[in-house]
C-alpha cells in the first residue's frame, strides 16, 4: 500500500469532519469517563445515553434544537433516579435500570408514531461521516465548557467521588458538585450524538477511564492518560473504518475493548510478577 493510498482519508471533506469531530469529543469524554470509574457511575452513564432519546423526539415534535430537549431529558433521568433512589428501599442500580429503559421505550413510541427527518439509527448509534459544521460547533463548544471545568474542578470533585462527608466537612458545596456532574454528564451525551450515537456513547464514557485505571496509580496521571488513550483510539478507529469499509463508532468501541483487554492482561501480569517477588524476598 503506498504513501498515497494511506493518506486517501485526509483528501475527503466527510472524513476530515469525522477526524475533528472525533477530536473534539475525546477530551470531555475521557475526563468525565475517570469519574464515573473512581464514582462507580458506570450505570449512570448508560441511563442518561439512553433516556436523552424521548427529549429528542419530543425536541422534533415541538421545532426547538434538539440538544436542548436531549439535555433536559438527560437531567431529568438523572434527577429522577437520585430522588427515587434517596425515597425507596431499592438500590440505585436497580432505579436507574427502571427509570432509563422506561425512558428509552417512551422515546421509541414517541419516535414510530411522529414522522420526522431524523433517521433513529443515526441517533442510536451515530452518523460520523454526516458531521456538518453546526454540529461541530456545538459539539465543540459544549466541550470546551465541559472540559475547562472538570480540569478546574477536579480536586473536588475526586474528594466528593470518593468521601462526600469529607468533602461536605471541607466547606465544599457538594450539592453542586453533584448536580454539576450529572450536567457535564448530560452535556457530554449531548456532545457525542452526532459522533457515537446514544447506544455507543457509553462506550466513550467508560473505556478511557477503566483502561487507565490500569495503567496508572495516580489520578491526575489517569486523567491525561485516558484522554490520549480515547483521542488516539478514535482517530485510528476512524482512519481504519475507511479502509474497512465499516461505520466509525463501532470500530472506535471494538479498539477501546481491545486497548481495555491489553491493559488488563498487562495489569495481571504485573501483579503476578509482583507477587512472586514478595515470595521469593520473603
Amino acid at each position: 500500500m503506498d504513501m498515497q493510498t494511506l493518506l486517501m482519508p485526509f483528501t475527503f471533506g466527510f472524513m476530515q469532519n469525522a477526524f475533528l469531530i472525533s477530536i473534539i469529543v475525546s477530551v470531555p469524554t475521557a475526563l468525565l469517563s475517570c469519574f464515573l470509574v473512581m464514582k462507580g457511575w458506570a450505570l449512570m452513564g448508560d441511563a442518561v445515553s439512553h433516556a436523552v432519546l424521548p427529549g429528542i423526539v419530543l425536541a422534533y415534535i415541538l421545532g426547538i434544537p434538539l440538544i436542548l430537549g436531549a439535555f433536559a431529558a438527560g437531567m431529568t433521568c438523572a434527577l429522577a433516579t437520585g430522588y427515587l433512589s434517596s425515597n425507596s428501599r431499592v438500590k440505585q442500580d436497580t432505579v436507574m435500570g427502571v427509570v432509563f429503559s422506561g425512558m428509552f421505550g417512551v422515546g421509541i413510541v414517541l419516535y414510530v408514531s411522529v414522522e420526522t427527518n431524523a433517521h433513529l439509527d443515526h441517533i442510536l448509534f451515530g452518523n460520523m461521516l454526516g458531521v456538518e459544521a453546526h454540529e461541530l460547533w456545538t459539539a465543540g463548544i459544549i466541550s470546551a465548557g465541559v472540559g475547562l471545568m472538570l480540569v478546574l474542578k477536579w480536586k473536588d470533585l475526586l474528594l466528593h467521588s470518593f468521601d462526600p462527608a469529607q468533602a461536605q466537612a471541607s466547606g465544599l458545596w457538594v450539592n453542586w458538585l453533584h448536580y454539576g456532574l450529572l450536567a457535564a454528564l448530560s452535556l457530554t451525551i449531548v456532545a457525542t450524538l452526532s459522533a457515537a450515537g446514544l447506544i455507543l456513547a457509553i462506550g466513550l464514557l467508560i473505556a478511557p477511564g477503566a483502561i487507565a485505571f490500569l495503567l496508572v496509580r495516580k489520578f491526575s496521571t489517569m486523567l491525561w492518560v485516558s484522554v490520549l488513550v480515547c483521542m488516539v483510539s478514535m482517530l485510528l478507529g476512524t482512519y481504519a473504518s475507511f479502509f474497512l469499509d465499516s461505520a466509525p463508532a463501532p470500530t472506535i468501541i471494538l479498539i477501546l475493548t481491545a486497548v481495555f483487554i491489553v491493559a488488563f492482561v498487562r495489569r495481571q501480569i504485573v501483579a503476578r510478577r509482583m507477587s512472586m517477588r514478595r515470595v521469593a524476598e520473603s
